[in-house]
C-alpha cells in the first residue's frame, strides 16, 4: 500500500469483513437481544465504511482527533473462538480483539511513513479504530464485570 486511496480501500475493506463478521454472528445467535445487539455493530462498522467512502472521494476530511480513552480490558481476555454457539461475553472479547488489532495495524503504518498527509489518515484511521475498541470495552465492563 502506497497510496492513500490504497490504503482508504484496504480501510473501506476491513469495515466491510468487520461488518459481514458482526452479521455472521448475529445470524448465528441464539437470544433476540444478542442478535440486536451483534446487528447494531455491523451498522456501526458499515457507518465507518461510508466515512471513509466520502474521505476518499473528498466530502469528509478525516483526521486525527482528541485521545481515546482505552480501558485495556482486551489486554487481559484470552483468545475465544467464534463458534455457532458463541455467548455475548465471547463475542465481546472478539469484537474487542479485532478492533485492537485494527487499531495496532494503522497505529504502527503511521509510525512507518514520514510526517504526510498518508501519515496524517493512518493516525485518524487508528483513532477510529479505538474509539470502536472502547465502545466494546465499555460494553463489557457494564454488561459483563459488572454483572460478576
Amino acid at each position: 500500500m502506497n497510496t492513500v486511496d490504497e490504503i482508504l480501500d484496504y480501510a473501506i475493506d476491513q469495515e466491510q469483513q468487520a461488518a459481514d463478521f458482526y452479521a455472521s454472528l448475529a445470524k448465528r445467535a441464539e437470544k433476540a437481544g444478542m442478535k440486536e445487539i451483534l446487528l447494531e455493530f455491523a451498522e456501526e462498522e458499515k457507518r465507518h465504511k461510508e466515512r471513509l467512502l466520502a474521505v476518499k472521494s473528498g466530502d469528509h476530511e478525516l483526521t486525527p482527533e482528541q485521545e481515546v480513552l482505552d480501558l485495556k480490558i482486551s489486554d487481559y481476555l484470552v483468545e475465544v473462538d467464534a463458534s455457532d454457539d458463541i455467548s455475548y461475553q465471547d463475542a465481546l472479547i472478539v469484537a474487542m480483539k479485532r478492533e485492537r488489532a485494527a487499531y495496532e495495524l494503522y497505529s504502527d503504518m503511521a509510525e512507518k511513513v514520514p510526517e504526510s498527509n498518508l501519515r496524517q489518515v493512518f493516525v485518524g484511521l487508528a483513532k477510529e479504530e479505538a474509539k470502536h475498541k472502547l465502545f466494546f470495552e465499555s460494553e463489557y465492563d457494564e454488561r459483563v464485570l459488572m454483572d460478576n
